[in-house]
């Protein structure tokens, strides 16, 4: 949905410096609570991943990822933003090593079951 997602700069650039980051070999997540009852995600992918069509099919990765794992029995807590940026070993990456690395951050942060 659309007021699910993070879209202005503005918006990543409050939660960068305000939030807390975690991170793996993959992904790094920044995380900040926001004033509304849902969480919102931004995913952030720089050129240096690849060229558009890999930096792209990494963006849906993680999107797929996310929303496969954030259905409300598995998610504790509502009320954050949530943005990750993939890291340059993520562009031969298969979906499967993309979801664990997500998944993985998601439970360092608390957010999942």
């Amino acid at each position: 949905m659309k007021e699910d997602k993070i879209r202005k700069n503005k918006e990543f650039r409050s939660v960068y410096r305000r939030g807390k980051s975690f991170s793996n070999k993959l992904l790094v997540l920044y995380i900040y609570k926001n004033k509304y009852n849902i969480n919102r995600i931004g995913i952030s992918v720089s050129k240096k991943v690849g060229k558009s069509v890999v930096r792209s099919r990494v963006k849906r990765l993680i999107k797929e990822s996310y929303r496969l794992n954030s259905k409300e029995e598995n998610i504790k807590k509502q009320g954050f933003d949530l943005v990750f940026i993939a890291r340059h070993s993520c562009s031969d990456k298969t979906y499967k090593e993309i979801e664990a690395a997500l998944v993985n951050l998601l439970k360092k942060v608390g957010l999942l079951n």
